[in-house]
C-alpha cells in the first residue's frame, strides 16, 4: 500500500513537518529485505571479525622466524592505526552516504576493506602491515554506517527493531568467533592468513550486493564540508589521545592532554559551528530529546565498560588461565552467542514490559560480570563460572543496544539515517577505545602498586603490567632461581589489579542504571510514540 505520510522531526532545535509520497508504515518493506539483511550481516561480520582477528596473532608477529619481527610500539598500532582511522572517519562516511548513496559507499567501503585485507596479507614488514591496516580502517569506516542505513531503508517501523536485533547479534557474534578464527588459521597456516580469509567472502558479498540491494539517498542539502573536517579532525585527535593514554598508562603527559584538549575543543567548535547553520550534518536539536540523548549515554557507557574489562580477560585466560589463543576464543564464543540469541527478542520485550524495566535488568545483567569479576575470580576459578558469565553478559547486551541504537535510528527521518548510524557506531567506538584506556590505567596503576610491593628488587620494565613481568622471565632477565616467587607475586598482584578494575567498571555500570531509571520510558507511556517514532511530534517524546 502506498500514500502519503507526514514526519515531524527537528531541525536546529525547531519541528519540521514534511510529506513524504512513499509507503505509508503499514507497508511490509522491500520484498527482499530479508535477503538484503543477510547480505548486510555477512559484511558486516568480517569488519568486525577482523577487528579482533588480529589479537591472537601478536605473538606470531612479533616472532622474527614466523612473523615480521614486529616490536612492542608496532604491534599496538598495528590495532591503533585501524582504530584511529575508523573512528575518526565513521561520522563523515555516513553524512556522505546520506547524500551520494548507501549502496555505493557500502560497495566502496567493502572494496577497500578487501583490498586493505589483501594487502595485509603480504605485508613484507611491520610498517607496511600498520599502513594496510589503516586502509582496512578506511574501508570499514565508509561502509559500516550504510549497512544500518540501508535496513532503515528496506524494513517498515514494525518490523525494523527485530532486524537491528539481527545486525546486532552479528556485532557479537563477528567480535566472539574472531579470535576462534585466527587461532584457527594460525595453527595450520602463515600469519597472512588472517587477513586473506576476507577476501573471498568480501568478492561474494560485492557481487550480492549489486544484484540484491536497493540504492538510497538522503535530501540533496547543501554539503556540510566544514562540519565534517572538523567532526573527523576533533574524533582522530581525541581518539589518538585516549590511545596513548591506555598504551602509556598515564594520563600526564602533554602527548595526551594535548591530543585530548585539541580533540575537545575542535569538538565544541564542531557543536557551535552545527548549531549556527541551516543545513547542518548533526542536528544539535536531538539532543534535547531526553530518549536520544539517554541512548547516547547508555550505548557510550556500556561499552566503555565492557570493552575495557573484555580486553583484560584476554590476558587472565592466557597468561594467568594458560589457555591457547584458539580456546581463549571459544571461551567468548557464549558471549557472541547469547548476543545472537536474544538481540532479535529485544523489542518483543521492550513492547511488553517498557524500555525501563528491559534496560534496567539488562543493564544489571551486565554488571553481573562486574560484580563477579571483582569479588569471585582468582587463578583457580572454574571456567564454567566464567562460561556463565559470558553468556548472562551477552544477554544484557542483546537487550540494552538494540532498543538505544533503535531510538537513534529512529530519531531523525530515514532520508538522514546515515547520520544517526554513524553516530551509535562513533560513540561505541569512542566509549570502547575510552573503557579500555582509563581501565587500564587504572588496572596499571594497580598492578604496578601491588608488584611494587610485593617485589621490590623486581626491575622498574618488568613492573608496568603482567606481560612486561612474563616477558622480564622468559628473556632471562630474573634469576632463574627468582623466577617462581616473582611469578605467583606477579599473579596475585594481577588478580588484584583486575578486581580494582571490575569495582570501577561497577561504578560505570551504576551510572548507567541511574540514566535508564530516570530517562528511558516506561510501558504505558511507550505505547504510541515508540511504533511510530517518525510520525511523533517531538515535544510528546520530550515528555517521555
Amino acid at each position: 500500500m502506498r500514500g502519503t505520510a507526514n514526519e515531524i522531526h527537528t531541525q536546529n532545535g525547531n519541528p519540521v513537518t514534511e510529506t513524504r509520497s512513499d509507503p505509508i508504515e503499514e507497508d511490509t518493506g522491500h520484498p527482499r529485505r530479508w535477503a538484503i539483511l543477510a547480505v548486510l550481516v555477512i559484511s558486516l561480520i568480517v569488519a568486525v571479525l577482523d577487528n579482533t582477528v588480529l589479537n591472537v596473532a601478536m605473538k606470531t608477529l612479533a616472532d622474527p622466524n614466523e612473523g615480521l619481527g614486529a616490536s612492542q610500539s608496532e604491534l599496538a598500532w598495528m590495532i591503533n592505526s585501524y582504530t584511529l582511522v575508523f573512528a575518526g572517519l565513521l561520522f563523515a562516511s555516513g553524512v556522505i552516504g546520506d547524500r551520494v548513496g548507501r549502496k555505493r559507499m557500502l560497495l566502496g567501503g567493502l572494496f577497500i576493506f578487501g583490498l586493505a585485507s589483501l594487502l595485509s596479507a603480504y605485508a613484507s614488514s611491520p610498517d607496511q602491515l600498520i599502513w594496510y591496516r589503516a586502509l582496512m580502517g578506511a574501508g570499514a569506516a565508509v561502509m559500516m554506517p550504510s549497512t544500518l542505513s540501508i535496513l532503515r531503508d528496506v524494513f517498515s517501523h514494525k518490523e525494523f527493531p527485530k532486524a537491528l536485533g539481527i545486525w546486532t547479534g552479528a556485532v557479537g557474534i563477528g567480535g566472539a568467533i574472531g579470535p576462534i578464527v585466527g587461532g584457527a588459521l594460525l595453527e595450520r597456516f602463515w600469519w597472512g592468513s588472517v587477513f586473506l580469509i576476507n577476501v573471498p567472502i568480501i568478492v561474494l558479498g560485492l557481487v550480492a550486493i549489486v544484484f540484491l540491494v536497493p540504492e538510497s539517498k538522503g535530501r540533496q542539502t547543501r554539503p556540510d564540508l566544514v562540519g565534517m573536517l572538523l567532526s573527523m579532525v576533533g574524533l582522530v585527535s581525541l581518539t589518538y589521545g585516549i590511545i596513548e593514554a591506555g598504551d602509556s598508562g598515564s594520563w600526564t603527559g602533554p602527548e595526551v592532554w594535548g591530543t585530548i584538549g585539541f580533540g575537545v575543543l575542535v569538538l565544541v567548535a564542531f557543536v557551535l559551528w552545527e548549531r549556527r547553520i541551516p543545513y547542518a550534518s548533526l542536528d544539535m536539536g536531538l539532543f534535547k530529546n531526553r530518549r536520544f540523548s539517554a541512548s547516547s549515554a547508555i550505548i557510550t557507557l556500556t561499552f566503555f565498560g565492557m570493552m575495557g574489562l573484555m580486553f583484560f580477560m584476554t590476558f587472565y585466560l592466557q597468561l594467568l588461565k594458560g589457555y591457547t589463543p584458539l580456546e581463549t576464543g571459544l571461551l567468548f564464543l557464549p558471549f557472541g552467542a547469547s548476543m545472537l540469541i536474544f538481540a532479535p527478542l529485544s523489542n518483543a520485550l521492550v513492547e511488553r514490559f517498557g524500555a525501563k524495566t528491559v534496560g534496567i535488568v539488562a543493564m544489571l545483567l551486565v554488571s553481573s560480570n562486574f560484580v563477579v569479576t571483582g569479588l569471585a575470580y582468582e587463578a583457580d576459578t572454574s571456567v564454567w563460572l566464567i562460561i556463565a558469565m559470558f553468556f548472562v553478559t551477552g544477554a544484557g547486551m542483546a537487550n540494552l543496544m538494540p532498543p538505544a541504537m533503535n531510538t537513534l535510528m529512529s530519531s531523525v527521518p530515514k532520508e538522514r539515517a546515515g547520520v544517526a548510524s554513524a553516530l551509535g557506531n562513533t560513540l561505541r567506538q569512542t566509549g570502547g577505545a575510552l573503557g579500555v584506556a582509563v581501565l587500564g590505567t587504572v588496572m596499571a596503576q594497580a598492578y604496578q602498586s601491588q608488584i611494587a610491593d610485593a617485589v621490590p628488587q623486581l626491575p622498574e620494565a618488568a613492573q608496568s603490567d603482567l606481560p612486561s613481568t612474563y616477558a622480564a622471565v622468559e628473556s632471562g632477565a630474573i634469576p632463574p632461581e627468582a623466577a617462581p616467587q616473582i611469578m605467583d607475586a606477579a599473579n596475585t598482584s594481577f588478580i588484584d589489579a583486575l578486581h580494582t578494575t571490575a569495582f570501577a567498571s561497577i561504578g560505570v555500570a551504576l551510572l548507567g542504571l541511574i540514566v535508564i531509571a530516570a530517562f528511558f520510558p516506561g510501558k504505558r507511556r511507550e505505547q504510541g510514540p515508540v511504533a511510530e517514532p517518525e510520525r511523533a511530534a517531538e515535544p510528546a517524546l520530550s515528555e517521555v
